[in-house]
C-alpha cells in the first residue's frame, strides 16, 4: 500500500508547528489508536523524518488491533500483515535473543536438575514454561488477533509499524474487539478530530516567561469547574470575572520604570499624565475574553444572539437547543432521503442554524448529539449520521 495518499491538510493553508512545540500536544508521546487507513494516509513531517501528522497532531507511535492476514518469517523477525477493517499495514516484530539462539523453546531439550518426580518449585522448569508462554503469545498464524504498538516508519515506499510490543489476543467471544470498536470512535471525537491549536503566547517567545500560556490554561480550567459545579444555564462575563481576579493579582509586580512605560503607551495622544484604570483590569479583561473564546471553540458555550449584552449559553444545559435538535431529527428522519441512514451532522448543523441560532458551532452540536445519545434519545448510525429513536 502506498502512503502517499492525498491528505486533506495539503489543500489548506495549515502549516505544521515548530518541532520544539510538539511536546505540548499530549498525543505526541502517546500510543495513538488510529485506524490503519488514517495511518497510511498521514503526511510525514518536513522537519523531522519519522514524525507524521493527523489533523495537525504530531504522531510517531501507534496502537493497532487487527487480524493477521499474511505472515512472513525471517531469522530475526516476523512480518505480520494486520487488518483492522479499514486497511492493512505491515508490522515488523523482532524476535527475542533466546529464539534465535535456542530455536523454539517448546521443543524438548536436555533436562536439568528437575528430573525428579517431586512437585517442588523448579526454577529451570518455570523458566521453560515462561518461555513457552511468551513464544505462544508472540508466534501468530493467519486469522489470529494481534495487538501491536510501536513507532511508524516508511520503508521501501511502504508504511510499517516497528513493533516495540506485540502479542496474540485471545478473544473467543469478541469482547476485546467490541470494546475496541466502541473506544476508538470516542477517541476520534474527543481528541484526534480536534485540531492541535497553539495560543499566541506559545508561538511568541517574546511573551515574558511563557506565563501567559500557563495563566490561560488555569483560567480556562477555573471557568470549566465553575460551569460544572454551579450547573448554570447561562451567564454574562461579569458573572465570572471575579473568579479570575486571583490569577492576575498573583502576577509578579513590574518595576516602577516598566509601570511608567506601560501607562505611557496606554494613554491616548491627547491625554495628559496617566489617570486611567490600573493595568491589572485590562489584563483581567483580556484573560477573560481569551478563556471564553476557548470555551466557545470547544463547544462548551455559545452566544445565541451576538449583541452588546454578552450572554453565553451553556451548550449541554440549553433545553431549547436540545429540543430543537430532537425536533429536526424527528421531522427529517421521516423523509425517504434520511429514513434509512439518518441525517448527516452537517445537515443537522445547517437546520439548527436556520431554526434556532446562527451562532451554534459544529463543536457545540457534537456535544449536544453526544448528550442526546447518552440519554438514548437518538442513535448514531455511523460516525456522522444520526436518527431519532
Amino acid at each position: 500500500m502506498q502512503p502517499e495518499a492525498k491528505d486533506p491538510e495539503e489543500d489548506s493553508v495549515w502549516e505544521e508547528p515548530p518541532s520544539m512545540l510538539w511536546g505540548l500536544d499530549p498525543m505526541f508521546n502517546a500510543f495513538t489508536r488510529l485506524y490503519v487507513k488514517d495511518i497510511l494516509q498521514m503526511r510525514e513531517s518536513c522537519q523531522v523524518s519519522g514524525i507524521y501528522f493527523y489533523n495537525s497532531h504530531p504522531i510517531f507511535k501507534v496502537d493497532v488491533l487487527g487480524t493477521v492476514v499474511y505472515k512472513r518469517e525471517r531469522e530475526d523477525f516476523f512480518c505480520y500483515g494486520v487488518d483492522d477493517g479499514t486497511g492493512v499495514i505491515n508490522s515488523l516484530c523482532w524476535k527475542d535473543e533466546p529464539w534465535r539462539e535456542q530455536g523454539d523453546p517448546a521443543t524438548p531439550g536436555a533436562r536439568s536438575f528437575g528430573s525428579s518426580a517431586r512437585e517442588d518449585f523448579n526454577p529451570a522448569n518455570e523458566l521453560k514454561k515462561l518461555r513457552q508462554a511468551q513464544h505462544s503469545s508472540s508466534h501468530l498464524e493467519i486469522g489470529e488477533l494481534l495487538r501491536v504498538r510501536g513507532p511508524v516508519k516508511t520503508s521501501r515506499q511502504q508504511r510499517e509499524i516497528m513493533a516495540s510490543t506485540y502479542y496474540k489476543v485471545s478473544d473467543p467471544v469478541m469482547a476485546v474487539q467490541i470494546s475496541w470498536m466502541m473506544e476508538v470512535p470516542q477517541l476520534y471525537r474527543q481528541c484526534y478530530d480536534k485540531p492541535f491549536h497553539l495560543d499566541s503566547s506559545a508561538q511568541n517567545p517574546n511573551i515574558q516567561g511563557g506565563s501567559a500560556s500557563y495563566l490561560l490554561g488555569r483560567a480556562t480550567r477555573i471557568l470549566k469547574d465553575f460551569l460544572k459545579e454551579k450547573e448554570v444555564t447561562r451567564f454574562r462575563p461579569y458573572d465570572v470575572q471575579d473568579l479570575l481576579q486571583p490569577l492576575v493579582s498573583r502576577q509578579p509586580q513590574k518595576t516602577a520604570a516598566e509601570q511608567v512605560h506601560i501607562q505611557w503607551e496606554e494613554q491616548e495622544p491627547e491625554a495628559g499624565p496617566s489617570s486611567g484604570p490600573p493595568t491589572s483590569f485590562k489584563q483581567l479583561r483580556e484573560l477573560l475574553q481569551k478563556s471564553l473564546q476557548i470555551l466557545q471553540d470547544e463547544g462548551l458555550v455559545f452566544r445565541k444572539v451576538k449583541c452588546q449584552d454578552e450572554v453565553y449559553h451553556v451548550t449541554e444545559r440549553d433545553k431549547d437547543l436540545l429540543m430543537a435538535i430532537r425536533d429536526i431529527l424527528r421531522e427529517d428522519c421521516r423523509r425517504e432521503k434520511y429514513a434509512e441512514k439518518g441525517c448527516h451532522i452537517l445537515h443537522i448543523l445547517s437546520s439548527v442554524r436556520q431554526r434556532y441560532s446562527r451562532n451554534v458551532s459544529k463543536a457545540a452540536l457534537e456535544l449536544v448529539l453526544k448528550a442526546l445519545e447518552c440519554n438514548s434519545d437518538i442513535i448514531s448510525t455511523s460516525d456522522s449520521h444520526y436518527t431519532i429513536l
